[in-house]
């Protein structure tokens, strides 16, 4: 418990810190799209697990597929033979994910802490404590951010520390995912520097300069206005 405390401390303080060093923006508005989210709710719904953290598993365990597993992404209509091995069939996605999070390790169904730091320490006890063990960045939960840089098991028990993990890491997922959709609902609020840039330019510099006054152009109420007045009514005149 000591140990998983000090992890919890640790990746609240990595979230506080985190800038993104990817586009996560493509991913993110894929898992919150209206049909994508309401089935993560309907497990969520099942579980207690937020939808947000349903949807960032499934994008880390099977690229989003919805016929591999939330447990290993193995596909869910047959007997999966990856850790954890002999789970399924099961009828659907949904039955599949709820065995997943309610059934295997890290029975993430059973967690009471969604505290920013809980959840991520949750996500990264999902798959496995060997980078905590080495006292690194998990990168299935940090990859994509500039807390990691490198490292990763390339199979199981073999550790590569120049190997360098391509997917996005569920930190960064859940950021971008927060500014999307306001209706994420986490006991965290999204770090500055880490939100994602507006796709809207700023109209400012399309909005026209009054020009500066001028002999041509005095400005209103001036003595140079009250001159010009003048010769623009003698000028009438003739």
């Amino acid at each position: 418990m000591a140990v998983i405390a000090t992890l919890k401390a640790a990746n609240a303080q990595r979230w506080a810190d985190a800038k993104l060093t990817r586009n996560f923006s493509p991913v993110a508005r894929h898992l919150v799209a209206p049909g994508h989210k309401s089935r993560y709710q309907a497990v969520s719904a099942r579980t207690g697990v937020p939808w947000a953290v349903v949807a960032v598993i499934h994008e880390r365990e099977c690229s989003q597929d919805w016929t591999g597993s939330l447990a290993q992404g193995d596909p869910w209509d047959r007997v999966s033979t990856h850790v954890p091995a002999g789970r399924g069939p099961f009828k659907s996605w949904e039955e599949a994910a709820v065995d997943a999070l309610s059934n295997c390790a890290p029975y993430a169904a059973r967690n009471k802490d969604w505290s920013i730091g809980g959840l991520l320490t949750k996500l990264e006890e999902y798959n496995g404590l060997g980078y905590a063990a080495r006292g690194v960045p998990s990168p299935y939960v940090w990859s994509g951010t500039d807390q990691y840089r490198s490292g990763k098991y390339i199979r199981d028990g073999v550790y590569d520390p120049n190997a360098v993990d391509s997917q996005l890491g569920c930190a960064g997922l859940l950021m971008a995912m927060m500014t999307l959709d306001r209706d994420i609902d986490l006991d965290a609020k999204i770090p500055p520097a880490t939100a994602l840039p507006s796709t809207s330019k700023s109209r400012a510099s399309d909005t026209a300069k009054p020009r500066p006054p001028s002999i041509t152009q005095p400005a209103k109420g001036s003595i140079g206005d009250f001159i010009a007045a003048i010769l623009s009514a003698i000028l009438r005149r003739k």
